[in-house]
């Protein structure tokens, strides 16, 4: 279901309505008036019998406000500035990038008052497109997605209840719109599934990029700058855990008492540092057939490449990952052990369990890396590769 803001305005409305060459004047007054309604009868009922097809999909659209009433869509280069006035020479509030959206609030000359993410401020009307040409390119630009409203929704083979059930997700999961049909909503879960569900059990919107505040962008830099350092010093803690481990190995077996003991703590350490690690390269890009934590990686990619940054060695598919390692059942899963997938014949996708009830895994090429309820689609197998 689609979720549409309408805003209803009370007081004296003066307005024109076109329908296809037939033009009706009308003017709303206080409420507890009285309308004349049998000219806009008569002129609606003439136009009807012309073409009904037409004139209701004309009233409809008249009727039911577009989501993108009001939108427009930056054309720049890279960014622009936000501004508290409109002028050059006023405070700069945020930037926003190109194929970013905003609302217009209100036009001031050749500036725009716009809305875009938290931000409010003037940017001049040249770096927007709007109307039809902005409708247009949203739909481009934006992620549709589509929400899970029911407890559990099936996601079947084809758009019809006949068809055969691929898997079953949660409520509140998110999955990528990639088309909408009659009824039904045709969705991307992962990079290899594709499937249909009922649009009766989803709510749809459209996700754009945003404006981004000043705070917001420092806030976001040195974010990222904490993170590249704590990743660094996360690959150099688990390349002398490995030498460590390679170490207590070699001795003789009069330490093993003592080694075991250290061990049992190891294992808490290491299934925390795999997590850690991971979570670093969360928001990083889904690359087909990829192995690189920050440039793009697939799901096999993804978790081959955390656990060998941790000194732990894993085969490179999804397949091979879930035929290797320690199975252990679902019930029983903690931080640090895979999740695997399946299209229903054989494994596809893989995740790494990082606690709660969530998954960390690279998905598709639109939301790259990020964190997932452990059961958005129905895992098949959980394995450990963590003593």
């Amino acid at each position: 279901m689609d979720k549409i803001r309408v805003r209803i305005v009370t007081g004296c409305i003066v307005g024109t309505i076109f329908i296809s060459g037939t033009t009706i004047n009308v003017k709303a007054t206080s409420m507890d008036t009285t309308l004349p309604t049998a000219g806009i009868t008569l002129a609606l009922n003439e136009k009807y019998q012309e073409d009904p097809v037409t004139a209701d999909a004309q009233i409809k659209d008249f009727l039911e406000p577009s989501e993108y009433d009001n939108i427009a869509i930056a054309q720049v280069s890279y960014y622009v500035n936000m501004r508290s006035e409109p002028n050059e020479e006023s405070e700069i509030l945020g930037k926003i990038y190109n194929n970013s959206a905003a609302t217009i609030l209100e036009t001031d000359g050749d500036w725009y008052l716009v809305k875009s993410g938290s931000v409010t401020g003037y940017i001049k009307a040249e770096y927007f497109i709007t109307g039809d040409e902005a409708e247009a390119l949203a739909k481009e630009v934006g992620t549709r997605i589509a929400k899970v409203n029911t407890t559990t929704l099936k996601v079947r083979d084809d758009a019809s209840l006949d068809a055969t059930v691929q898997t079953l997700v949660p409520i509140d999961e998110e999955m990528e719109v990639l088309e909408e049909l009659d009824g039904w909503v045709k969705v991307k879960i992962d990079s290899d599934v594709v499937g249909f569900v009922s649009s009766d059990y989803v709510d749809l919107r459209t996700d754009f990029v945003e404006a981004e505040s000043i705070e917001e962008e420092k806030a976001r830099l040195e974010k990222e700058e904490a993170e590249r350092k704590a990743a660094e010093e996360a690959a150099r803690a688990a390349d002398e855990a490995a030498k460590k481990k390679a170490q207590a190995q070699s001795k003789s077996s009069s330490k093993s008492s003592s080694q075991t003991s250290g061990s049992t703590q190891a294992v808490s350490g290491s299934r925390q540092a795999i997590v850690s690690y991971a979570l670093q390269f969360v928001g990083n890009p889904y690359v087909y057939g990829g192995t690189s934590l920050t440039n793009g990686t697939d799901c096999s990619g993804f978790t081959q490449s955390v656990f060998g940054d941790n000194g732990i060695s894993i085969s490179r598919t999804s397949r091979d990952q879930g035929a290797g390692g320690r199975e252990v059942a679902l019930s029983d899963i903690q931080p640090g052990d895979l999740l695997f997938y399946s299209n229903g014949s054989s494994i596809n996708h893989v995740a790494l369990y990082i606690g709660n009830g969530q998954v960390v895994h690279a998905s598709t090429e639109k939301t790259g890396i990020k964190i997932s309820n452990a059961f958005y689609r129905t895992p098949c197998k959980a394995v450990s590769y963590v003593n």
